[in-house]
């Protein structure tokens, strides 16, 4: 195939410009979300979007391995809350000097303030012990139910609500909290809502904890760990990184 003949049938599969466009702003403006819920009620067909998109992801042997566990109580969340203030506390521990303290000021979860918490399952047995793609690699199924995580975070920011991944729990203590039972993994605990902004850059980046890594820094040739500053790739991957650097500073929210 020539490149006339591939650019024509990449043009026939490719979406319009502007679905392009918009699909690059959910991805670059997305965010974790802690501190800025509203207590406006998501409406149930929003959040019926939101889970279908999550129910299309992709999942190996088409398994489907994931559960979406609502949660709207009060009572509930307080009690998932303090599954997260126990282990908080134990984290804050396990830093030392500068990144203890910045540790203690971040906003690390929104449990009580968002109006829904959504917690993501894996069953890790549900179309039994022999997976087409999971033959080898156990933990494909983890993956593929990450990858709902990612569907959901996206829809949900394309709605215009606010997602935060809680991760700071034993995980017993999550499944306590929540009734799940033993055989059932928790994969991410979401606090979903509407929120009064999105922040320009990550909370995390923008408190000096960590920087952005250079996408064209981590890109390998052929084998692990060799870089060819000299492949075309490297040039457009540098101009895309600063584009996108530059559009979520500048794009409203």
């Amino acid at each position: 195939m020539n490149t006339a003949q591939a650019q024509a049938t990449q043009s026939v599969h490719a979406f319009t410009q502007e679905a392009r466009d918009a699909i690059y702003h959910t991805i670059f403006s997305r965010r974790d979300v802690r501190g800025q819920f509203l207590p406006t009620p998501v409406p149930d067909e929003v959040l019926s979007r939101i889970l279908t998109a999550a129910h299309y992801a992709p999942s190996v042997g088409f398994m489907q391995p994931w559960n979406f566990l609502v949660v709207r109580s009060q009572d509930t969340k307080r009690r998932v809350h303090g599954a997260f203030a126990k282990a908080h506390a134990e984290a804050a521990g396990m830093f030392e000097g500068d990144k203890r303290a910045v540790y203690q000021r971040l906003k690390l979860e929104g449990i009580l303030e968002s109006p829904i918490g959504l917690c993501i399952t894996c069953d890790r047995e549900r179309t039994g012990p022999v997976v087409v793609g999971r033959t080898h690699m156990k933990t494909m199924d983890l993956y593929s139910s990450v990858c709902a995580v990612q569907n959901l975070w996206l829809a949900a920011r394309a709605e215009g609500l606010g997602v935060g991944w809680v991760s700071i729990f034993h995980q017993a203590d999550l499944q306590q909290a929540l009734g799940i039972p033993r055989g059932i993994t928790p994969i991410a605990y979401l606090c979903v809502g509407y929120v009064s902004h999105f922040h320009a850059k990550p909370e995390l980046e923008t408190a000096g904890w960590l920087p952005r890594l250079p996408v064209e820094d981590l890109v390998y040739f052929e084998q692990w760990g060799q870089r060819d500053d000299q492949q075309p790739l490297i040039a457009h991957l540098r101009c895309d990184q600063a584009a996108a650097q530059c559009s979520r500073q500048t794009a409203p929210a």
